[in-house]
């Protein structure tokens, strides 16, 4: 198998935007009224981040609509809720600073990018600010804005992933339990397992 290895052979497969294209010209250095409100509406985001060996990683964040603050206009704060603790994210953004958001609305196939650079802070007033039901993260990411731009629909549409006419039906699949079970070699039965991890999300929810 051979691999493409340079810039200018990847170009030879794909055609170079020219500057006048929707495409380059929709990227925004700031977040303007449409940015905001979508931000305001969108109750997930995809965080993707990498250490300064160059290892990736990809972590989700999500709760009630609007849970991630548009500080101003190049400035977005994300509450870092309870989790497992393996802190990827934040460990990566002490390394490398640099981040790119993924924004979605369920039910919208268009989404919103973001790239910029992160930090984290633990700055009580906006703590208290992202509070939910009197709850405050544990620490906050602060991400400055360095381009945004609204991404087109053409994934979504292709995978039908709002269509619940086209999604498994849940009782097909494994459970977290009982795929923890096999890759772990669990003593537990995965019944035990998913006891055990519903407790847990109800403990560490917020």
């Amino acid at each position: 198998m051979e691999f493409v290895t340079t810039r200018d052979e990847l170009r030879t497969i794909y055609k170079t935007p020219r500057p006048t294209d929707g495409s380059i010209r929709k990227e925004l250095k700031l977040l303007d009224g449409h940015c905001r409100s979508f931000i305001g509406k969108s109750p997930f985001v995809l965080i993707g981040s990498s250490d300064g060996a160059g290892n990736a990683d990809v972590t989700p964040k999500g709760d009630k609509p609007g849970f991630a603050a548009v500080l101003d206009d190049t400035t977005i704060a994300i509450p870092d809720r309870p989790g497992n603790n393996r802190l990827d994210t934040l460990e990566n953004i002490l390394l490398n600073p640099s981040v790119g958001l993924l924004f979605l609305i369920p039910g919208m196939n268009e989404t919103l990018r973001v790239n910029g650079e992160a930090r984290i802070t633990v700055d009580g007033g906006l703590r208290e600010r992202l509070a939910v039901d009197g709850k405050e993260p544990q620490s906050v990411i602060v991400v400055t804005v360095k381009a945004t731009y609204m991404h087109c629909a053409k994934a979504f549409m292709r995978s039908d992933l709002w269509k619940p006419e086209t999604w498994y039906d849940r009782a097909t699949l494994p459970t977290l339990g009982q795929i923890l079970r096999d890759q772990l070699a669990l003593a537990d039965s995965a019944e035990a397992t998913d006891r055990w991890l519903d407790d847990g999300y109800k403990q560490t929810m917020w």
